[in-house]
């Protein structure tokens, strides 16, 4: 049987065409990087063009991050490509990579408040993690078999989870309506996961666990192999981030008794596809009502110092704060940033409701 070999031409004829590519894959690669990754593979087979995306990518309006425009294939990515992976994501995460092992703190009772946010304000938060499973690829190079697999050691530990702590249930995705779907707040593919290749197969070997108690969900084979999700109505983000803290503890030692440990990198922390997402794999959302604050000048400003994000969403009164770097901090501190950052956003719109000045509450660079 003859074997299968992609033709390619040479690096410089093969290198993708980035003058109008805004994200930092397109800003950090050149011909010369492109020309050292180019004939290196893999042990499962993915080359530097299956990690390079030059589609065009869009920053956010609100002083969003540039997307990195990079996702990783499989773990060794990280260590063959780190020419090129570990200047994407000190660009990214603002934050210089050490030989030291990076910082880590599920201890949640070092959170200060979190269970206080002003309830006027603050009307509902999201903490969410993600983990990839060792001795498997990444969504965007994963073969049929390995996503089924994948389900089938979620089953197994989200069973064991059940048992000992947590009642819930697993539903499949490609059993579910559309209604189901939506009630779950399950999206179709998006358009990006479509060309990344994520959403090969949908809805193949996708599910969705939730607690019965409604605290949990955990998304298996979405965008990540794992996802956990805790979901607060009252914005108590004291509550939801103990409760991430605690069940993705317990899966991680579940997964260690399956023989399959989330994968860690000595220099940069948990990691998944997504250099986004390395060091801590941690997200902290905060639905905020504002109207002042969002027609302010200094807002990009004063974003950029708290080093986090805001997100319009369908309420035109209704914003989305989140942090914005995943790396270089524990999983105390990039909370604590969060919460103390959605406080001075609240403190400066009661300001600006009685026409008051907020530039004396504006903080130093963080």
């Amino acid at each position: 049987m003859s074997q299968f070999h992609l033709r390619r031409g040479s690096p410089e004829e093969e290198f993708p065409d980035l003058c109008r590519n805004c994200t930092w894959m397109g800003r950090i690669l050149t011909p010369a990087m492109y020309r050292r990754q180019f004939n290196r593979c893999t042990q499962s087979g993915v080359i530097f063009d299956d990690v390079i995306r030059p589609g065009l990518e869009e920053p956010g309006e609100w002083s969003g991050p540039v997307t990195v425009g990079c996702v990783a294939g499989d773990a060794q990515s990280y260590i063959l490509f780190c020419d090129f992976f570990d200047r994407v994501i000190e660009a990214y995460h603002e934050h210089k990579i050490t030989s030291q092992t990076p910082e880590s703190d599920f201890n949640y009772d070092n959170l200060k408040g979190g269970d206080d946010l002003d309830k006027s304000f603050a009307v509902r938060c999201e903490i969410s993690v993600v983990r990839g499973v060792e001795d498997f690829c990444f969504p965007t190079h994963c073969s049929r078999g390995e996503r089924r697999q994948l389900l089938k050691l979620a089953r197994r530990a989200l069973q064991q989870l059940e048992e000992e702590e947590l009642p819930g249930q697993l539903f499949l995705l490609e059993e579910l309506n559309q209604e189901q779907q939506r009630n779950l707040n399950l999206n179709p593919p998006s358009s990006s996961q479509l060309r990344i290749g994520v959403a090969r197969d949908w809805p193949d070997a996708r599910a969705v666990w939730v607690s019965k108690d409604g605290t949990l969900m955990v998304w298996v084979n979405m965008e990540d192999h794992l996802r956990l999700v805790s979901t607060r109505d009252d914005a108590n983000v004291a509550e939801a981030f103990k409760c991430i803290c605690t069940n993705l503890q317990k899966l991680e030692q579940y997964y260690k008794q399956l023989r399959h440990q989330f994968i860690w990198k000595q220099q940069l922390g948990w990691v998944t596809s997504s250099p986004a997402d390395v060091g801590t794999g941690l997200k902290i959302s905060v639905h905020l009502k504002l109207q002042h604050l969002p027609k302010h000048k200094r807002l990009q400003d004063i974003l950029k110092r708290l080093r986090v994000h805001m997100d319009k969403t369908e309420s035109p009164v209704l914003y989305r704060v989140s942090n914005v770097a995943t790396f270089g901090q524990s999983e105390v501190a990039l909370t604590q940033l969060v919460v103390d950052g959605v406080k001075l956003l609240n403190a400066m719109e009661s300001r600006l409701e009685v026409n008051g000045d907020i530039n004396e509450l504006v903080p130093t660079q963080k």
